[in-house]
């Protein structure tokens, strides 16, 4: 009777692809190392690299297919690899786990971006407050014509809501969230903390200290909106 194969295991990146890592970056024979990388290291490196773009939905890519995206992360992780240090007390898998998150988020902002349209600048009439009709156009429903007013707001008086220049910094990080709404494919809210924290050195305790004031504007003005039909912020 012939024996079952055993299932392969769904841990792909172990410690023996650690051990791998470490030989390689030790080996002097390109050919060895090549043979190396090939057997021990491309597969590991792939579905790290095809996991977190999932689990962070890193779609938003120059790229037509997701696995034009990883080649193109696995060679920056090939060119990164000589830096692993082990000794110094990093894990294989974190160190280019990190790394290729560090990659996708700088990247995708960049494409970002490209796609942003320039909004169109709405004056105040008066000078205490900031308040006009919502337009009828058909093209976008009242939610996204009053968050296109909130955030014009919250630009234009950022100083005066956060006085502290570094709270400033870190609500227009957020607000910029809003303004690139429309091209953001993450929602994910552990990705969103991480693609504010790239744009701003800040913990995330902060994040959402400055995320609930600006929750707070929102909620407010939105509430008198749909009172209203108009928005008056104040």
């Amino acid at each position: 009777m012939a024996k079952k194969r055993r299932p392969k295991s769904k841990n792909y990146f172990t410690k023996d692809t650690e051990n791998a890592i470490v030989r390689y970056n030790n080996e002097p024979n390109s050919e060895i190392r090549s043979k190396i990388y090939e057997r021990e290291i491309h597969y590991p490196f792939f579905k790290l690299t095809e996991n977190i773009i999932h689990t962070f939905k890193f779609y938003y890519t120059e790229v037509d297919e997701i696995e034009h995206l990883q080649h193109e992360v696995i060679t920056f992780l090939l060119s990164k690899i000589h830096l692993f240090d082990p000794s110094k007390g990093a894990k294989a898998y974190s160190y280019f786990g990190t790394i290729t998150k560090n990659y996708l988020i700088v990247s995708n902002t960049k494409n970002y971006k490209k796609r942003i349209d320039t909004a169109d600048i709405i004056e105040a009439e008066e000078s205490e407050k900031f308040s006009y009709q919502i337009d009828d156009d058909p093209s976008k429903d009242p939610l996204s014509e009053f968050i296109d007013s909130y955030v014009e707001y919250c630009t234009e008086n950022i100083f005066e809501l956060f006085p502290k220049k570094h709270d400033a910094e870190i609500a227009d990080a957020i607000l910029e969230i809003f303004r690139k709404r429309s091209d953001i494919d993450i929602f994910n809210k552990k990705a969103l903390y991480i693609y504010i924290r790239e744009m701003v050195d800040v913990k995330t305790p902060k994040i959402t200290k400055i995320a609930n004031q600006l929750y707070a504007i929102f909620k407010d003005n939105y509430i008198f909106y749909l009172e209203h039909g108009y928005v008056e912020f104040r």
